[in-house]
């Protein structure tokens, strides 16, 4: 169970591992504890959760009970779920002596298997994906408990008739990224600590079947490939793709890895090339894995160079994607309080792009070309964790329940325990539950926290959110003898700086005018304006003075020098 929070204010007593990074591990991965569905097992440590929607799908027949809920309602979204499956697995397998020192491996398995199981009922076929159960009632606005969670509910799907292939692809990579993981399947033993003690190679051959048939159904579908917003309209409005290449080639790169096939390999360059995603090299997230891509294709170079790639080559593209972003010369930019923060990437969740670029950059070091360059880019990576951590301009650790700055009012209708969605901010003033170990949105380009529970951008919380930070923890799990940031905050530190008004964003547009000029400040900057012009045009008009003085005098000097004549 997650520690009291006051006990992320006291330092560790020392010692290796050290006791507050394995603390931090496992109350991340409690998280997905909380956000579980149907039937909860005898296992269940969250207290206030119950089961929830038993019988999904079985009104059309098919069994889609369990999984997760993806964020702070109740909807379950494929794509998202795969993208944070795969990025845990991948994880795991690199860094999992981390969970094993830390005592929560068996806590990782568990949520993996409830994760996985339920992705495997969601591929019934070799050609159907359900990509989306969203909540039933008609204007989407269900904010309460568990057990009163409108049923049954719409279920959506892609299929040979209206493909998928960014979804099927993604599911697939996920399902190879685990099997991986539960095959003991690990890249280089010199640059990595192995995956985590959960093998089983039974359950790892049963992951590889679904990722080899939604691989299939993804590359060769009969009808073309497709976004799976194509296909399932309904899925646009929350986690519309912006492609399928990049899903494509990290599925055939993990299969590649699973099963040792070049020509997995020399499918995943193609894609590379085919689909230019050197040119849309930007975030890695839900939507975006084409920054991991040449992270990986390096790890399976270097572990596997009968594969046929070139190790040199890519580490070439990471290292230039790397560089950009810790020179600065990349589209992202540093927050005035150190965020790196990518426009429109970070506007309605500023923490992800930054904890996924440091979770990329911590996997990187080992491969870097020379030592500067590890140096620099775990300086980046620390930067950006001890942000998260608490070192911020607000003094807030944004992570729920592990600090007493921590967060109090996460976006989750679950842990809410309101009824009306029209009194979300109100009704109860104070949250009635603590959803410990969940990665909110963050902070505004400016820094600035609100901490205000209707404010999605800033305070919900999502599967993926959590997943590069376990990353990180099991990285430092296994090499940080020095405490996580948050044990040095002074308790109440948010409070003396808390920002007033309201923020302006995608949720609440009313505090926008609170960042406008003020009246008086408007008037003042009329004034400069005013004068300023005045000034410009005088000068100006004195400039033309002096230009046409200066041309009459030369046409008197002219004159004189010229002769009279009669």
């Amino acid at each position: 169970m997650p520690p009291d929070i006051s006990a992320g204010a006291k330092p560790s007593p020392g010692g290796y591992p050290n006791s507050q990074w394995t603390s931090l591990l496992g109350t991340l991965i409690y998280f997905y504890d909380a956000q579980r569905s149907g039937t909860l097992p005898a296992t269940n440590r969250v207290p206030w959760r119950n089961d929830s929607l038993i019988y999904e799908g079985r009104d059309v027949g098919i069994d889609l009970s369990g999984g997760f809920y993806d964020a702070g309602d109740y909807s379950k979204d494929t794509f998202p779920l795969s993208f944070a499956l795969m990025s845990i697995c991948w994880g795991a397998t690199d860094f999992g002596k981390g969970y094993d020192l830390a005592n929560q491996t068996v806590y990782l398995d568990d949520t993996l298997r409830w994760g996985l199981d339920w992705l495997i009922k969601a591929h019934p076929n070799a050609t159907t994906l359900y990509v989306l159960i969203p909540n039933a009632d008609k204007d989407n606005t269900y904010w309460g408990g568990d057990r009163s969670i409108p049923s049954p509910r719409p279920l959506y799907a892609i299929t040979s008739n209206a493909p998928g292939t960014d979804a099927a692809a993604g599911a697939a990579a996920a399902f190879a990224a685990c099997s991986n993981l539960y095959g003991g399947r690990s890249f280089d033993s010199s640059s990595y600590s192995g995956p985590a003690s959960l093998r089983n190679d039974s359950y790892s051959d049963t992951l590889l079947a679904h990722a080899k048939d939604l691989y299939t159904f993804a590359a060769n579908g009969t009808n073309g490939r497709k976004t799976y917003q194509t296909s399932v309209p309904q899925v646009a409005a929350s986690y519309a793709s912006s492609g399928y290449g990049d899903e494509l080639a990290m599925a055939a790169l993990f299969l590649a890895k699973a099963t040792g096939t070049q020509t997995y390999y020399q499918e995943a360059e193609s894609y590379w090339t085919k689909y230019s995603l050197q040119n849309s090299n930007r975030v890695f997230n839900w939507d975006s894995k084409t920054p991991g891509l040449p992270v990986l294709f390096a790890q399976i170079n270097q572990a596997n160079p009968d594969l046929g790639g070139n190790f040199t080559a890519w580490r070439k593209i990471a290292e230039d994607y790397f560089d950009a972003i810790v020179d600065k010369k990349g589209p992202g930019f540093l927050t005035r309080d150190g965020l790196l923060y990518y426009d429109g990437d970070s506007d309605a969740a500023s923490l992800n792009p930054a904890l996924n670029a440091a979770m990329l950059l911590e996997r990187f070091v080992p491969m870097a070309s020379n030592a500067e360059r590890k140096i620099s880019y775990q300086t980046f990576a620390k930067s950006q964790v001890d942000y998260a951590l608490g070192k911020n301009s607000m003094s807030v650790p944004y992570i729920v329940g592990v600090n007493p700055n921590s967060p109090k009012n996460p976006h989750s209708a679950m842990a809410s325990g309101g009824f009306d969605v029209a009194l979300i901010d109100t009704d109860p003033v104070e949250e009635a539950y603590v959803i410990y170990g969940a990665v909110i949105g963050g902070p505004d380009r400016l820094g600035q926290y609100f901490d205000i529970r209707s404010d999605w951008p800033q305070t919900e919380v999502a599967l993926d959110y959590n997943a590069p930070m376990l990353t990180l923890a099991a990285m430092h799990v296994l090499g940080d003898t020095t405490d996580p940031y948050y044990t040095s905050l002074e308790a109440g530190a948010y409070d003396k700086v808390k920002p007033k008004g309201l923020p302006c964003d995608a949720a609440i547009t009313e505090g926008c005018n609170d960042h406008r000029l003020s009246k008086k400040a408007t008037l003042a900057m009329a004034l400069v304006i005013t004068i300023v012009g005045l000034v410009i045009f005088a000068l100006s008009a004195y400039y033309i003075y002096l230009v046409r003085r200066n041309r009459q005098m030369g046409i008197l000097q002219s004159l004189r020098k010229t002769p009279m004549t009669s």
